[in-house]
């Protein structure tokens, strides 16, 4: 089992959604991106996008997030049914951020992710190089992040019937 066979290339897989309350802007911006347009309501109304927003790292967080609860749902579903799961990790990092449109105060950030292409790896045996577009849209379908996702994934024998 390798990871098409969970992300088939080119289906866009939904990860889930992730609410932005002015809490959890302020408290993500006030520990890891304290510029004023993400930490206070007041200056944030004087800046290009109008009111306060989210992090643009702090939507990204958010995709990790629903990524991660669904790799693992997906693994849980697996063994249960008696397969066995690839092991995703770690990423050799991402290519061409795009923050598209800020993330405001309650807005409801569905991610997604789409697997491109899965190759081995001919410098490590057992390993292969997955690239996938990962993106973000709000409630109303405005795509709000995009970048190109690669993470390493160890090789799982493919269990016989």
């Amino acid at each position: 089992m390798n990871m098409l066979d969970i992300f088939p290339v080119d289906e866009k897989i939904i990860l889930g959604t992730r609410h932005f309350s002015r809490d959890d802007i302020l408290t993500f911006a006030r520990a890891f991106d304290p510029q004023p347009f993400h930490t206070d309501e007041e200056a944030a109304q004087n800046f290009v996008f109008g009111a306060l927003c989210a992090s643009g790292w702090h939507s990204c967080a958010g995709w990790m997030r629903c990524l991660f609860d669904y790799w693992q749902s997906t693994t849980e579903a697996l063994r249960a049914e008696g397969k066995t799961p690839p092991i995703l990790g770690p990423s050799p990092g991402f290519r061409d951020l795009k923050w598209l449109k800020p993330v405001f105060v309650g807005d409801d950030i569905t991610y997604s992710l789409t697997a491109k292409t899965s190759r081995a790896l001919a410098s490590r045996p057992g390993w292969r190089i997955n690239t996938s577009i990962a993106e973000g849209f709000n409630q109303k379908n405005e795509p709000v992040l995009r970048f190109t996702s690669v993470v390493l994934e160890q090789e799982v024998p493919h269990e016989r019937a």
